[in-house]
C-alpha cells in the first residue's frame, strides 16, 4: 500500500516547532525557579578571651602567693653574706619556683579549655503561608535597621525574628530543625555549611545586612508571579553558633515548633557567637510554590 510522505519542508516545521516548544518550556521553568532572598547576621567564632583577674594590674608573685616579699624587692639582697643573705637567697629561689609553677598551670588550663570548648550549631526552619506578608515585611524592617555590628545588637536580631515568628503560629506549615554539638575549632566549619547551603538556593540576595553591611538592589525583572490561587510560602531559616547546649527537639507539630523557637531565641549575647537570618522569598512579586518546597526543602515537615 502506498503511502504518502509529508514534504520536507513540512517536516522541518514540525521539528523546529518541537525544539521550540521544549526550549520555551525550560526557559519558562528557568524563569519560574528563580528566587529572591533577605539575609541578616554577623559574628565571629573565634576563641573567647580568658577573664582577667580583679583589681587591675597583675601582682608580682611572693612568697606563699600573698602580699609579702615580691622578687624584686628581694633583688638587692641576693648574694649578701652570712645567715641573713642565705635566707633571703632561699625565699627568692621559692619566689621564682612559685612563679614558674603558676605560669606553667596557667598555660596549660588556658589551652585545655581552648580545646574544650564546645560550641553548638543549631538551625531552625519555618515554612509559612504566603499570606504572612506582614512577618515578611518585619524581617525587611530589620535588615535595615539592625545593628550587626556587636554582640548585643546580633542577640537583638535573634530576637525579633523569633519574636516575629512566635507572634503568627496562624501561619506554620513546615518545621525543621538541626543541631549539633562541636569543638570550637569545627564549629565555623558547620555553621558556614549550613548557611551556604540554604544561601544557595536563592537566585539573588536582594537585601542583607552582614555584619553592619547593608545592602539592597532591585530583583530581576524577569521573576514570575504565580497564579495568587495556587499554593504559595515563604521560608524562613535562623542558624545560630553559640557556647553551651542547645538540644533542638523534632519537628512534628506546633508545640515542637514552639518549643524550638523559645530555645534558640532565648541564647543571649554572652553565648551567641554568629547569626544568620534567611528568608525567602524577599522581593514583592516573588514566590514559592508546593513544587518549590518539594524540591529544594524536603526536610521540612508538616506542623
Amino acid at each position: 500500500m502506498y503511502k504518502k510522505k509529508l514534504p520536507t519542508w513540512l517536516r522541518s516545521l514540525f521539528v523546529l516547532g518541537l525544539v521550540l516548544t521544549l526550549i520555551l518550556g525550560n526557559g519558562g521553568d528557568a524563569l519560574a525557579a528563580r528566587r529572591t532572598g533577605g539575609r541578616i547576621g554577623g559574628g565571629s567564632f573565634s576563641s573567647p578571651s580568658r577573664t582577667q583577674p580583679s583589681g587591675g594590674g597583675t601582682r608580682s608573685p611572693g612568697y606563699g602567693g600573698g602580699g609579702g616579699f615580691g622578687f624584686p624587692f628581694l633583688l638587692p639582697f641576693f648574694g649578701f653574706g652570712g645567715g641573713f643573705g642565705g635566707l633571703f637567697t632561699i625565699l627568692i629561689l621559692i619566689s621564682i619556683a612559685n612563679f614558674l609553677v603558676n605560669s606553667f598551670r596557667n598555660a596549660a588550663d588556658g589551652g585545655e579549655n581552648h580545646n574544650n570548648l564546645q560550641v553548638a550549631v543549631g538551625k531552625v526552619q519555618v515554612g509559612l503561608l504566603a499570606s504572612a506578608r506582614e512577618l515578611q515585611k518585619e524581617l525587611d524592617d530589620l535588615a535595615r535597621t539592625a545593628d550587626t555590628g556587636t554582640a548585643s545588637g546580633r542577640a537583638l536580631v535573634l530576637q525579633e525574628a523569633t519574636l516575629a515568628l512566635l507572634r503568627h503560629p496562624e501561619y506554620w506549615v513546615y518545621g525543621a530543625t538541626e543541631s549539633q554539638k562541636t569543638a570550637l575549632e569545627a564549629a565555623e566549619a558547620k555553621f558556614n555549611q549550613l548557611s551556604l547551603e540554604e544561601r544557595s538556593k536563592f537566585s539573588e540576595e536582594t537585601l542583607s545586612n552582614y555584619n553592619n553591611q547593608l545592602r539592597g538592589r532591585e530583583s530581576s525583572s524577569n521573576l514570575v508571579k504565580t497564579d495568587e490561587n495556587g499554593g504559595e510560602y515563604i521560608i524562613v531559616t535562623i542558624i545560630v553558633g553559640a557556647t553551651g547546649k542547645l538540644e533542638l527537639p523534632a519537628i512534628n507539630n506546633s508545640e515542637n515548633m514552639r518549643s524550638a523557637l523559645q530555645q534558640i531565641g532565648g541564647i543571649g549575647s554572652d553565648r551567641l557567637l554568629a547569626i544568620e537570618v534567611l528568608w525567602t522569598p524577599q522581593a514583592p512579586g516573588d514566590t514559592l510554590t508546593t513544587d518549590d518546597i518539594l524540591a529544594e526543602y524536603p526536610n521540612l515537615k508538616l506542623v
